[in-house]
Parts: C-alpha cells; sequence; structure tokens
C-alpha cells in the first residue's frame, strides 16, 4: 500500500490540527489571543477603507459637499482621487517604518502608525467643502494604513508559538477582510440618515474605534521577544514568552523557544553584519539571486492590481451600476456579500487549496478564472451596449455570479500569493528590506489602478475595461507558466539554487526534484547553522549569499 499523503493530510489544516494537539494546552493562553487581537487590529484600516471609500462618494451629502454631482471627467477625477490617494500615502508608510520598526519596536510601531491613522481620519472628516483638505487626510491615513500592513503581520509571526504561526497569521487577513465587510454596511447604515454632513462623515468617525482600541490595547501586552533579544535584553525577552506562553520560565518548551530565538538572532547578525540600509537595498537590486527574488515578488503584485479585482472591490457599486442594478441598497448589499465571499475563499485559499495544489498551480488556476469571468463581463457589457439595454434577465444574473466567481479565483491564485512569496523567498540578509519594498510597489501599484479605474470605465465604454483586465489575466498565466517555480517545500540550498538560474530556465526547474524537498525542521535549522558559519569564513564579502551568488556573478548577472 502506497504511503503517499491523502490530499487532506497535505493540507495545513491537518498540518495545524497535528500540531495543536503536539503543544502544551497552556500556551493558547488569554494573552497570546489578545496580542494577536491587537496587532491583527493593524489590517482593519485597510480593509474599512477598501469597503468605505468609493460608497461614502456615492452619498447625497457627500456628492453635494464635494461637488461630485454628474458623470463629467472632472467629477470622475476628483472621485478617483479621493478613493485612490490613501493608496499612494500607503506606498510610503513601508519605507517609513523599516528603520522604524527596530528602533523602536513592534508596539511603539503600532501605536505610532495607529495614530497617524487616526490623525488622518480627523482631518477627511473635518474637511466639509474643502476637497484639498479631505485629500491631505487621505494621504496622512494611508501612511498610517501601508506601515500597518508591515508591523502587523511582522509581530504577530513573532509572537506566534511556531507550530501554528501561519494559522494565527491569519488573523490579520481576517481583520482585513472583515472590516470591509463593516466599512460597507456602516455606508449603507449612513445612507438612510438625512442628507447632511453628518450621513458622509459618521463612516469616517466609526473608523477611529480601531485605532483607539489597538492603542488602548497595546498597553496590556508584551513587546516581541525577538525585538527585545535584538535589543540585549534577553530577560525581559524571557518574561514575555513566559507571559504569552503561560508557562515558567523553567518548562522545556519556553527554554528551547528562548534558545532558538537567542540561535536565530545570532544567525542574522552574521548574516547582516552591520551593513547599512541603503547598502541592503543596493544588494537587494544588483545582486542577480537577489534581484530574481524580489522581481517574483513584485510582478506577483502587479499581476494582482492589473488582474482587476481590487478595482471591482473598490468600485463594485458604480460596476453594478453598468450591469443594470439601479437599487443603491442593493448595490451596497451585493457589495458587501462580495466581502463576504472574499472571506470564504480567503480560508478555503489559506487553510487547503493553495499547498495542496502547490503556489505554481494555486496561481494559474486562479488567473484562468479570473480572465474567464472578466471575459463575460466585457462580453455582457458589449452586447448590452449594442443593445441598448435590452439583455436577458438570466444574462445579467449571470454578470453578477460572474463578479463572485471572479472572488473566488482571486482567492485562491493573486489575493493569497503575492504575500507568500515574499514570506518565502527572502533570505535572512534581505528579509525586512525585501519585505517593506515589496509591499511598497504593492500599494503603488495599487494606487495606479483605482486612481485609472473609473476614467477607464467611462473612456472604454465598460466592456473595454475588463477586456483588458482580462488580458492581464493571460499574462499572468504565461509569466506563471514560464517564470514562477513552485516554492513550497523546497530546502533551504534548493531555494538558493533555484535563484541562479535564468527566466528560460525557470519552468524546466519548476517543481523540486526528492532531493530538493526540505528536511524536517531541525535538519533545516543545522543545516542554515552549518551554511552561515560556512559564509562568514569563506564569504566575508558577501555574507549569508555563499557560492550561488558567486556563480551568479560569474555567469555576468543576467536576469
Amino acid at each position: 500500500m502506497s504511503n503517499k499523503p491523502t490530499l487532506l493530510e497535505r493540507s495545513p489544516f491537518h498540518r495545524y490540527a497535528v500540531a495543536l494537539k503536539s503543544c502544551p494546552r497552556e500556551i493558547f493562553s488569554f494573552h497570546l489571543f489578545l496580542t494577536v487581537v491587537i496587532f491583527a487590529l493593524s489590517g482593519s484600516p485597510k480593509g474599512w477603507d477598501e469597503g468605505s471609500a468609493a460608497s461614502i462618494t456615492q452619498l447625497a451629502s457627500m456628492k453635494k459637499s464635494f461637488g461630485l454631482t454628474g458623470s463629467t471627467a472632472s467629477v470622475n477625477s476628483k472621485i478617483s482621487n479621493i478613493v485612490s490617494l490613501v493608496n499612494l500615502g500607503a506606498g510610503f508608510g513601508p519605507l517609513l517604518s523599516l528603520p522604524l520598526n527596530d528602533r523602536i519596536g513592534r508596539v511603539w510601531s503600532l501605536r505610532l502608525w495607529q495614530l497617524i491613522y487616526a490623525v488622518g481620519i480627523i482631518i477627511e472628516v473635518f474637511a466639509t467643502g474643502h476637497t484639498g483638505q479631505l485629500l491631505a487626510g487621505r494621504f496622512i491615513a494611508g501612511l498610517g494604513i501601508g506601515a500597518l500592513t508591515v508591523v502587523g503581520p511582522m509581530a504577530i509571526s513573532e509572537a506566534a508559538p511556531a507550530a501554528i504561526r501561519g494559522l494565527l497569521g491569519l488573523a490579520f487577513n481576517i481583520f482585513m477582510v472583515g472590516s470591509q465587510v463593516i466599512g460597507i454596511f456602516s455606508v449603507f447604515g449612513c445612507s438612510k440618515r438625512t442628507a447632511n454632513n453628518l450621513q458622509w462623515q459618521l463612516p469616517f468617525i466609526v473608523q477611529l474605534i480601531v485605532p483607539v482600541v489597538a492603542i488602548l490595547g497595546s498597553f496590556l501586552i508584551h513587546e516581541s521577544p525577538r525585538y527585545l533579544v535584538a535589543k540585549n535584553k534577553p530577560q525581559q525577552a524571557l518574561d514575555a514568552i513566559v507571559a504569552l506562553r503561560n508557562l515558567p520560565a523553567t518548562h522545556p518548551y519556553v527554554a528551547e523557544e528562548f534558545a532558538s530565538i537567542l540561535e536565530k538572532h545570532e544567525l542574522e547578525k552574521a548574516a547582516i553584519q552591520g551593513a547599512g540600509l541603503l547598502t541592503l537595498i543596493k544588494e537587494t537590486f544588483t545582486v542577480p539571486n537577489y534581484r530574481r527574488r524580489i522581481r517574483v515578488v513584485i510582478v506577483a503584485y502587479l499581476l494582482a492590481q492589473f488582474s482587476g479585482a481590487n478595482s471591482i472591490t473598490n468600485y463594485l457599486p458604480t460596476i453594478l451600476g453598468l450591469i443594470g442594478v439601479k437599487s443603491t441598497d442593493e448595490r451596497i448589499l451585493f457589495t458587501g456579500g462580495y466581502s463576504i465571499a472574499k472571506v470564504g475563499c480567503l480560508f478555503l485559499a489559506s487553510l487547503f487549496f493553495v499547498d495542496v495544489v502547490g503556489r505554481r498551480k494555486s496561481l494559474m488556476i486562479g488567473v484562468t478564472v479570473q480572465g474567464l469571468c472578466q471575459i463575460y463581463l466585457s462580453a455582457y457589457l458589449k452586447v448590452e451596449m449594442d443593445r441598448k439595454g435590452l439583455v436577458s434577465k438570466a444574462s445579467s444574473k449571470m454578470a453578477i455570479a460572474a463578479i463572485y466567481i471572479n472572488a473566488f479565483g482571486w482567492g485562491i491564485g493573486l489575493l493569497p500569493l503575492p504575500y507568500l512569496f515574499g514570506a518565502e523567498l527572502f533570505p535572512t540578509r534581505i528579509r525586512g528590506v525585501g519585505g517593506a519594498l515589496s509591499q511598497s510597489f504593492h500599494w503603488l501599484f495599487y494606487f495606479g489602478i483605482t486612481k485609472a479605474t473609473p476614467d477607464m470605465l467611462t473612456s472604454m465604454a465598460g466592456w473595454g475595461t475588463f477586456l483588458f483586465f482580462a488580458c492581464w489575466c493571460a499574462i499572468a498565466f504565461i509569466y506563471g507558466y514560464f517564470m514562477v517555480p513552485e516554492t513550497s517545500g523546497r530546502s533551504l540550498e534548493s531555494m538558493n539554487k533555484l535563484f541562479d538560474y535564468k527566466w528560460y530556465e525557470i519552468r524546466k526547474n519548476a517543481y523540486p526534484t526528492d532531493d530538493e524537498v526540505a528536511a524536517p525542521t531541525s535538519i533545516q535549522t543545522e543545516t542554515a547553522r552549518h551554511l552561515e558559519d560556512g559564509l562568514r569564513t569563506d564569504n566575508s564579502k558577501y555574507p549569508e549569499r555563499g557560492e550561488h551568488i558567486e556563480n551568479s556573478e560569474k555567469d555576468g548577472g543576467s536576469a
């Protein structure tokens, strides 16, 4: 009988279930839960803004206060500025957070960026009739939003027990997408009020709940043990682990985790060896092996935005109007349902699909589903325009269904994969820089597409916009087939070797061989230690890069 694991046994859901049974029950403490929740609230500003920003511009009071009546090019430009400028600010947030996270710590970074986000919201609330002030508030709020998308996942990862780190990391995404639903329905509730300024101000005001709860709650939690070790405060780090795990310092589980943190800190110091921020940024783009890694992540974020999913999320009320949904209430309800569908798809992808099928196949299946949906929407809108609205009810319902099916394709493909690539591909030396740079590019791409979408919907008659998105889904499929490797399950050595290949060699080496599959965690740790020891003595000029970097430089450094 074959010992090959079943589909369920290969899923993260099964691995988490096994891990939960093997861990001491005490570690699932209230303090761990509180810490995860407080840092997971870092995802709420992004989700809440996505859910509410475009819908707020449809409120009668907002249109009156900021001159958004009509459908002229200038009005579309105003709306796109209001919706998208937060993403421009978010593009700078990760870069600003990079030096601060390690200087002031995770908890104070959380407080700082939640406060900046709150300041932006307050500026927006008091911007009645002043578009410039509103846009300034949007940009400032964006700085906080972008930085929090770096601080939150990092802090959760550092606080969580290793066995369930990925499971607890889902909390950030759950709060993000869940807040999107809350944002949508908060606007729906306010739309029932009299059309005075409070109608559009309230959806912004209620967003202040998040920074207030996060900042107050941050005084009840401990700083990250990893940060405290990095600041040469080992006793405080041990105290933090004891509080998080609800176990005494003498317990083997605590002792093992503390020793692991100390060991990894020494490895990271040896890898970076005092290199400055600018040096690491330069290496990220000039060392071929590093450059190929960040290219995969940045292009994944680019394709994620240009596949059209976030354009649908941000402008779904407008898109539903094009499809034929005339009632404002129905548009908001459908938009809320779309966000709920995304939550379900996120769970499906994270707990089952992506690890069972693999990163590479998930990408290609996801963009195929998205592309087919975009083609249908394009064809529907073209026929609807040619026939002057005389289309069957069944085809209209199918168009709405295509939007929801598109959420499934997005949820198993380009929604989780850029984040997974960002977590898996960067070696220790450039992990912080690579993560911040990729998040910054993500937000700048997001700004570009949300800024352009209203004009695209107008100038391309709706159907052309979805054809544009379908073309990008086709590009994503081709790119994934030729240039995206399978990263799941690879050993450390295999991952290093993988990015020595040139782009046209990736496809034939896309999947790891039996020899390249990751060893058990304990063996990988021992291997990493030996690699770091050898690299410190044999490759002092480029610590942690190893022979794979030298070979890349010898072959001319081509991509």
